[in-house]
């Protein structure tokens, strides 16, 4: 697992945004025990408390809960994750065509680019 952090905003909120990519990609799977705060902490290179307050952030999402001595875990609603996932995706889609519009495509022509990109005409 890479940990990529830049300085520009606070690393527990980095924290988050990564974790809930990871859940949103289905690289951490509805239900999936997530690994010790420590162990996160020492993969991340963070300090335990700045991962816990960014999983407790994730708590208060509901995409991770608690189970008392045993660990945390990844939500196992799968409604919710898909939800989000495609709230994401949409929010994502919205930004680029609003860059696309500044720069004057048309939407045939934000089609035509994307298709091309797809099928690797573009590099």
């Amino acid at each position: 697992m890479s940990w990529q952090f830049s300085g520009d905003r606070p690393i527990y909120i980095q924290l988050v945004e990564q974790i809930q990519r990871k859940i949103l990609s289905g690289e951490y799977e509805p239900g999936q025990k997530l690994p010790s705060i420590r162990e996160m902490a020492a993969q991340a290179a963070v300090n335990p408390n700045t991962l816990q307050r960014a999983l407790s952030e994730l708590e208060q999402k509901e995409l991770v809960h608690t189970q008392r001595t045993i660990g945390r875990f990844i939500s196992a609603d799968e409604e919710k994750i898909a939800g989000l996932r495609r709230q994401h995706a949409e929010s994502a889609a919205n930004e680029f065509l609003d860059q696309m519009q500044a720069l004057g495509y048309a939407t045939g022509e934000v089609i035509e680019l994307l298709i091309g990109i797809m099928e690797g005409e573009y590099k």
